[in-house]
């Protein structure tokens, strides 16, 4: 058994798992921040209604979601040493602010918006949701920003075979960064966007009495993904720019690529220093998923009417759509990490001496434990979702009133 494959195995495991939470609750959190923001100005409990559901919702995937998070450090800490040892001055920079100064401030602040209902005042209550929105999108960046940095190393010297840190700036406007980052943005609230009008039309399809909560949450929900998917297909399409800059063997050749190839030769000695083909497969079919995702522009002024909602048959498409922007993210990931490949930090340190000296049986037991145990949290997180989402929008436990169900639970919430 390769232990060097065995590695890559569990890496590739834990972090596209944890990467398809990471995008629901970036997305879902940007949608309550609206529904809550609608709630205060206008009074209107169907929007409060709307907001404790999905926010419901979101924090099943963001409990679940740490779980998973939790194991991704593990495997870093127990298979890649190599790493760490040559590159930890640098790479761990953005990922301590961003465990400090991001997650803390994150999970604090959601923690007192899920306890705070009916104890704080409305404002004080959606400014904690806007602080989770806020923290959540800065814990977002700092870990683009040490994505980045792999991808493209910048801001560093090396000082007896480590490389350290000098310039903190070119971390933060690394060529390799802003365009990904409005890429990951923009794919969660494709990935949001999608949920929210699957679950409605779901909802809708079984004609249960929330007609005009999930009338309105379905609407809200292809907008967003709409204007979502325009921006996943611009900022997409505007990395090609920058990644044939700094990574000119990443999906394809030519005189500055093969000059490259000439000095890692020189410097690492000969081998093949091409990426797999699975990264460009993975990106090619990532870029049908959006174009197929971009139709939803042709349901939306279908959707305005509700005798088209009553037909079902565009209800059952954008059910049948749920899968597919969690296969575009996952694809959009295997290309950006793949396509860096045979290198951990590109051009800089091979993946093959980034791993730790663990034994080959050691690795493969930590592979099989770990994917069953994200699995698990995969299937529990699914299951726990449906459940909730299959009971409606009726009396969603979150900000449920003290002393029982909510007195207000009607059929029809009054929507316009």
């Amino acid at each position: 058994m390769d232990t060097l494959l065995l590695a890559r195995l569990q890496f590739a495991t834990t972090t596209s798992i944890h990467f398809l939470f990471v995008v629901v609750t970036l997305g879902l959190v940007t949608l309550l921040v609206g529904l809550q923001t609608a709630w205060l100005l206008t009074g209107n409990p169907a929007w409060e209604r709307l907001t404790r559901f999905w926010g419901q919702l979101y924090v099943i995937n963001y409990v679940l979601g740490i779980a998973t998070g939790i194991v991704m450090e593990f495997q870093f800490g127990l298979n890649w040493s190599g790493l760490s040892r040559y590159v930890g001055n640098v790479f761990g920079a953005p990922l301590a602010i961003e465990t400090l100064v991001a997650f803390f401030l994150e999970s604090t602040f959601l923690g007192m918006w899920i306890f705070g209902w009916h104890r704080l005042r409305r404002g004080v209550h959606l400014a904690l949701l806007w602080g989770v929105a806020l923290t959540a999108y800065a814990s977002a960046f700092w870990i683009m920003v040490a994505n980045s940095w792999l991808q493209n190393p910048v801001g560093y010297e090396l000082r007896d075979g480590v490389a350290h840190l000098t310039d903190f700036t070119a971390l933060l406007t690394n060529p390799s960064l802003g365009m990904a980052f409005g890429h990951v943005v923009a794919a969660a609230l494709l990935t949001g966007g999608v949920l929210m009008a699957a679950v409605s039309a779901w909802h809708l399809i079984r004609r249960t009495p929330d007609f005009a909560l999930f009338r309105t949450s379905l609407r809200i929900g292809l907008v967003t993904a709409a204007v979502a998917v325009t921006l996943v297909q611009g900022f997409g399409f505007a990395q090609f720019g920058p990644v044939a800059q700094v990574q000119p063997t990443k999906f394809g050749g030519g005189p500055e690529a093969d000059a490259l190839v000439a000095e890692w030769t020189a410097r690492f000695g000969p081998g093949d220093y091409s990426p797999p083909v699975l990264s460009n497969v993975g990106l090619g079919f990532m870029i049908l998923i959006g174009f197929t995702i971009g139709c939803v522009w042709l349901l939306l002024p279908l959707l305005w009417r509700d005798w088209v909602i009553r037909l079902r048959f565009p209800l059952w498409l954008i059910l049948f759509a749920l899968p597919l922007p969690f296969v575009a993210v996952i694809l959009g990931w295997i290309a950006r990490e793949v396509g860096r490949q045979p290198w951990v930090a590109y051009g800089l340190l091979p993946t093959g001496q980034a791993v730790s000296g663990v034994d080959a049986g050691m690795m493969l037991a930590s592979l099989v434990g770990f994917s069953l145990l994200l699995g698990a949290l995969a299937v529990t997180n699914w299951t726990l979702l449906a459940r909730h989402a299959a009971r409606g929008a009726a009396d969603p436990a979150l900000g449920r009133p003290p002393g029982g169900r909510d007195d207000d639970a009607r059929p029809e919430p009054a929507f316009a």
